[in-house]
């Protein structure tokens, strides 16, 4: 064999053996996963070989399955993060907020409230699998959902491209569940200690369908009004400012004014019976709603961890925050500040997370921290009305004002879905806002009444002074002497 021969030889070999690994490193190098630099190698190899043409069939074979496999692991992956993501958002109704609610009012009345949170997740998951999972988002009109989803036909284990590519829908299903389980259960936290709880579980079942169905439908829906895709507002409502905080603090102030206060309120006393309960439940808060804002980019992908960052920051801001203006108020930070505050900036931040980036984050639960201290501590006394564990000063003024921001500091760099200029989204997010505002209002108003006037809302003054728990439920949540 000749020189020029035996070089050509060496060359080929050196080509064969090394291109694989060469295409893998610039793979990685770009930025791909393990698993697609794995393609790209066993890819590269069998290019390399030398293939006779009646291989090409084995070869595409080949290739076919391997991209088969990549989108396999794919979609586990992102599965694995939503359904653990559903399950933190579960854990936000309860034990979450149980914990949360049940300690800030007085003992005799902890069950009565637990109840409330724990009736939600019963409740709503037999009306969202019978129908309501259609009517928010099945195509129907701009306002609300059609039929084709009732029973959960056509809910499986393929994705949905109209909501997301990589998550079965079965998988997309459950997870909004959770957000139509905790939203009429933070409305309980305005007449906390003073309805009847029949009255709870109808005026709650006919709000998850009358105001919940419409305006996640709107926002997250196909052919929605409000969808930031093709929307006639396209409103940027990332994980349910208006959706679950504007509709559910909003209906909370109506419930607060059409039951009026609690016998002695403004007369006596009536402060949290375990401030201990209402931390654990804070923090169970804190963690789950990662779950909800990381878990609403329907991927295991860098929007949600930008979108986990921004939460963090803005509860942390709104903490400190309120617990700062509370200090220079009254002299004293409390526990009750600390985490409301952190609760609020929750809120807040939940449309913007997986629009904004960190400053922007920051900014929000600053911002959130000072407004939200304001509507309890000031502007709640001002008028009088009794939201008993501030509902409407947390979620519903955070909400509209987490709505609004998002606007103002949505960046297309964070999500190109924004596209818009500031000011005219401003514009549709205030629109946003004013929809929910009017629906949350009028739907729960006429609830009210029709609930009222069937089986009455309130319960009577004696099972008041007695306390719900006994009233109720014919329990006690603590029993200080052991039976004999």
């Amino acid at each position: 064999m000749g020189k020029l021969q035996l070089r050509c030889v060496l060359a080929l070999l050196l080509v064969t053996v090394c291109a694989p690994s060469v295409m893998a490193l610039t793979v990685a190098a770009a930025g791909a996963s393990p698993t697609q630099a794995a393609f790209a190698t066993s890819a590269s190899a069998v290019s390399t070989a030398t293939i006779p043409a009646s291989g090409s069939a084995v070869l595409a074979a080949r290739i076919a399955a391997l991209e088969k496999q990549t989108a396999d692991a794919t979609l586990d992956a992102n599965n694995a993060w939503m359904l653990t993501c559903a399950v933190f958002v579960l854990m936000m109704t309860g034990p979450g907020l149980a914990l949360f609610y049940g300690g800030l009012v007085r003992k005799k009345n902890v069950l009565g409230t637990m109840m409330q949170s724990f009736a939600m997740m019963a409740i709503v998951t037999v009306i969202w699998a019978l129908f309501s999972f259609s009517l928010a988002f099945a195509p129907g009109t701009s306002i609300i959902g059609g039929l084709k989803y009732v029973f959960l036909r056509a809910v499986g284990g393929a994705p949905n491209p109209a909501y997301a590519m990589t998550i079965p829908f079965g998988t997309f299903m459950i997870y909004q569940l959770m957000f139509a389980i905790i939203t009429p259960a933070l409305i309980s936290g305005a007449f906390a200690e003073r309805m009847k709880f029949s009255a709870m579980a109808l005026f709650m079942a006919l709000w998850s369908i009358v105001v919940y169905c419409p305006m996640a439908h709107m926002v997250w829906g196909t052919g929605g009004l409000l969808n930031a895709v093709g929307g006639r507002f396209p409103t940027l409502d990332f994980a349910g400012g208006t959706v679950v905080h504007v509709t559910s603090g909003v209906s909370a102030l109506v419930c607060a004014l059409y039951l009026g206060c609690r016998m002695g309120h403004g007369e006596e006393p009536m402060p949290p019976h375990s401030m201990v309960l209402s931390f654990i439940g804070a923090c169970m808060l804190w963690v789950g709603w990662f779950g909800f804002n990381a878990g609403s980019a329907l991927s295991a992908g860098t929007l949600a961890t930008s979108a986990f960052i921004a939460t963090q920051l803005a509860a942390a801001a709104g903490a400190l925050t309120w617990t700062a203006a509370e200090w220079l108020r009254q002299g004293k930070p409390s526990a009750l500040g600390s985490i409301s505050g952190a609760i609020a900036g929750l809120a807040t931040i939940t449309p913007a997370a997986g629009y904004v980036g960190p400053m922007a984050a920051l900014a929000i639960g600053t911002l959130t921290g000072g407004f939200c201290y304001f509507m309890v501590m000031v502007a709640k006394a001002k008028f009088g009305y009794d939201d008993s564990l501030d509902a409407f000063g947390i979620h519903g003024a955070g909400g509209m004002l987490g709505t609004v921001l998002t606007g103002v500091f949505a960046s297309s760099m964070i999500n190109p879905v924004f596209q818009g200029g500031h000011l005219h989204q401003v514009m549709n997010q205030l629109i946003a806002v004013g929809i929910g505002v009017v629906l949350a209002g009028a739907g729960t108003m006429a609830i009210l009444k029709f609930v009222d006037l069937t089986i009455g809302l309130r319960v009577s003054q004696e099972h008041e002074a007695l306390g719900l728990d006994l009233s109720q439920h014919g329990e006690e949540g603590y029993y200080w002497e052991v039976p004999a």
